[in-house]
């Protein structure tokens, strides 16, 4: 049984990881090479934004983990 839970979060996961690598690497390049040609509200934003989705891609990937885990795999037959 467990086993079969951990093979529908494998998707997921793995879409969260590389959702939040992506956005961290947005904001790294803002903070690294930003100040030479945006405005410093244009960083703000470009270092905040994804920050703040990479989080939020976080929350949903652990609320839609403990879904699986509590037997609802399929989102849909709620609707």
């Amino acid at each position: 049984m467990k086993g079969k839970h951990f093979k529908k979060m494998i998707a997921p996961i793995i879409v969260c990881v590389c959702l939040i690598l992506y956005y961290v690497a947005l904001a790294y390049i803002f903070i690294t090479q930003g100040y030479k040609e945006f405005s410093p509200v244009s960083i703000a934003f470009g270092i905040i934004i994804p920050l703040l989705i990479g989080g939020i891609t976080l929350f949903v990937t652990i609320q839609r983990i403990d879904e699986i885990k509590g037997g609802e795999e399929d989102d849909i037959s709620k609707y």
